[in-house]
C-alpha cells in the first residue's frame, strides 16, 4: 500500500480499514495519521470523494448508536449475572450465580434529556414576555425623581 495516496483508500480493502478504524472510535486526526495523510488532506479526500466520506459516516454510526445504546443502560439501571467458580485440585467444585443490579445513574439521565428533549430539560428557559409597562416605568421614574429631592 502506498501511504498517502487516494487511490488505494477507494479499493474495497481501503474502505474496510477505514471503516474499521471509524467503528473502532478512532478520531479522524487518528485514521489520517494511519493513514500516512494530513486531517485537512482527508477532509478534502471525503469532499471529492463520496465513498471514503460514507464510509466514515457508516463505521462511526455504529459507534455512535452502541454509546447511545449505553448511554440509556445506564440511564435506566438493569441487572446482569455474575458468575463465581471454585476448583480444587482443578476440578470445578462450586458454581454460584448471583444476580446484580445497577442502579438508574441519574447524571446520565440529565444529559439523556438535555439533548434529546432540550426545550423542556435544558438549564436555561426562554421566557417571552409581551405587553407594555408604561404605569410601571412612570412609577420608576417618580421613585427616581423622589430620591434626587425633585419630588
Amino acid at each position: 500500500m502506498a501511504k498517502g495516496k487516494y487511490e488505494y483508500w477507494l479499493t474495497p480493502e481501503g474502505l474496510l480499514k477505514l471503516e474499521g478504524w471509524a467503528r473502532d472510535g478512532l478520531t479522524d486526526e487518528q485514521i489520517s495519521e494511519k493513514m500516512g495523510i494530513r486531517r485537512e488532506t482527508l477532509y478534502a479526500w471525503c469532499k471529492k470523494y463520496p465513498n471514503i466520506s460514507n464510509t466514515l459516516k457508516k463505521g462511526k454510526e455504529v459507534v455512535d448508536l452502541q454509546v447511545e445504546n449505553a448511554l440509556l443502560k445506564r440511564a435506566l439501571g438493569y441487572e446482569y449475572e455474575e458468575v463465581s467458580e471454585k476448583y480444587e485440585s482443578g476440578t470445578l467444585t462450586e458454581k454460584k450465580v448471583t444476580k446484580k443490579q445497577v442502579i438508574p445513574d441519574t447524571t446520565a439521565q440529565i444529559f439523556w434529556l438535555k439533548n434529546r428533549r432540550p426545550g423542556k430539560w435544558k438549564d436555561k428557559q426562554d421566557v417571552q414576555v409581551s405587553g407594555e409597562l408604561k404605569a410601571e416605568k412612570t412609577k420608576l421614574d417618580d421613585l427616581i425623581k423622589q430620591m434626587r429631592g425633585g419630588g
